[in-house]
């Protein structure tokens, strides 16, 4: 098969359609929440409001082949590095492996050099194997596992008293006699068995 002629692109206010039809499909087997027209419009607007947000699409015909979405943000919590994430890179099945995800990475790239920026970060499905292959043949190396789950399913699994550390009270304001007694307490019931 020959290399789609195609070109990327910053995103329009016009190609909301074509990322809808693109990204439906990712987001949906993924398990997350289906997408609804009103929201890539808004994101669309919000990123083309944005400097530190971008979508590049590639482009065949007319048609949107691919996307990405670029975001600039800090690379860890506790550092001032900058990195540019680059999420929900899709490309339509009959156009894959012939050069279109390469292409948008390169828009990656690009903008991050734009931008002084060192370093760029890929977020993908775990289950992608074939995604996750090809970042891996261009360079990304896994640095994080990044879990997800549900706020309500979260609290189930969690205790919901909340300890004192947590609430902002410092330890040495615990009643340590109330700690020591707990300890007792537990020592006779083990004794006792």
């Amino acid at each position: 098969m020959s290399r789609a002629s195609f070109h990327v692109r910053a995103v329009e206010l016009d190609d909301a359609d074509g990322l809808m039809e693109l990204w439906q499909s990712r987001i949906g087997r993924t398990g997350q929440q289906e997408i609804t027209r009103h929201d890539v419009p808004s994101t669309v607007r919000k990123v083309l409001a944005s400097d530190r947000e971008r979508i590049a699409v590639a482009e065949v015909n007319g048609r949107i082949v691919g996307a990405i979405y670029l975001r600039v943000g800090p690379l860890m919590p506790l550092t001032s590095d900058q990195a540019v994430f680059a999420s929900l890179l899709k490309v339509h099945e009959e156009f894959r492996r012939r050069g279109v995800a390469r292409g948008l990475m390169e828009a990656a790239v690009s903008w991050a050099e734009e931008q002084g920026i060192a370093h760029v970060v890929s977020i993908s499905s775990g289950a992608s194997r074939d995604t996750n292959r090809f970042l891996a043949r261009i360079g990304l190396t896994q640095a994080a596992t990044l879990r997800v789950a549900p706020t309500a399913a979260l609290r189930a699994r969690l205790p919901i008293d909340v300890p004192a550390v947590v609430r902002g009270v410092p330890a040495q304001q615990r009643n340590l006699s109330q700690v020591l007694a707990a300890r007792r307490s537990m020592r006779r019931s083990q004794d006792a068995v």
